[in-house]
């Protein structure tokens, strides 16, 4: 274990025993790119592995006093107008990164066995290009016909947004939309910037190229007040052990947020 790895556990110690473990309210979006596969070059870990990862989906469906919901449901004000009524109860979505090939064939028959719903951010160029980790067009379409499953962008080529130009930028927002729209027969506006590349101008981007919801890498619940186009995500790696993910659930790594900050 890495130190750094090491102080973020000792961290989320102190603050699960300071809350007394309790889930803090709001929606938490998870956020997943592999699982059960072999990537060629994975040195954060984000291929997970297939029992590790049923485990975790049997914890939000059968065991976590939680309610789990679509990402493009959060469209919906209630999902975050509720936080500040009576009914201040967690609520979790489930999202994926890339458009892994996983996420059919491994991924799928698990979700839909526990009937929860999962939203799937696929970067066009990956299937253009053929790759044999990543969906084909054939399985996009296949993915995208199942129940609960949600299709979202995750930019053109996957690079960073931010560091686009206008232009670039405008082509990138577009270009995925556009592909996936044609390949799946369904509206796309839901995206995921890669790399979580985001400041203002590429969250004004996005609104203009027709997106509505978006999801960011900074790590943290999301409350009444969040701009839907800047959604925070709790990454989930292959390192988290069952206690790890529950402290992720529960918000004790949210110190996490301090390592990203927002557009103003």
């Amino acid at each position: 274990m890495s130190w750094k790895r090491a102080i973020g556990r000792a961290l989320a110690e102190a603050s699960a025993l300071t809350r007394n473990n309790r889930p803090r309210p709001g929606v938490r979006i998870l956020m997943y790119h592999a699982v059960g596969s072999r990537l060629a070059d994975d040195p954060y870990g984000i291929s997970i592995s297939l029992q590790g990862f049923r485990q975790q989906m049997e914890i939000l469906a059968l065991e976590q006093p939680t309610q789990v919901v679509s990402f493009d449901a959060l469209q919906s004000a209630s999902y975050f107008g509720q936080l500040h009524g009576q009914e201040k109860r967690l609520r979790v979505a489930v999202t994926f990164d890339d458009g892994y090939k996983d996420n059919l064939f491994a991924v799928a028959p698990i979700m839909i066995k526990l009937q929860i719903p999962f939203t799937v951010f696929v970067t066009s160029s990956f299937i253009q290009n053929g790759s044999s980790d990543y969906l084909s067009a054939s399985e996009l379409s296949e993915l995208a016909a199942l129940p609960g499953v949600t299709i979202g962008s995750h930019g053109a080529t996957h690079r960073p947004l931010a560091k686009c130009d206008d232009a670039t930028l405008r082509w990138e927002l577009d270009e995925s939309r556009h592909y996936l729209q044609e390949m799946i027969g369904k509206s796309v506006t839901a995206l995921s910037y890669p790399h979580g590349s985001v400041d203002e101008r590429v969250r004004d981007a996005a609104r203009q190229a027709g997106y509505v919801l978006a999801g960011t890498s900074c790590f943290d619940i999301n409350g009444a007040s969040h701009d839907p186009l800047m959604l925070c995500r709790c990454e989930i790696v292959a390192q988290d052990s069952e206690r790890v993910f529950r402290q992720k659930l529960n918000g004790n790594w949210d110190w996490k947020r301090w390592r990203a900050s927002f557009p103003a």
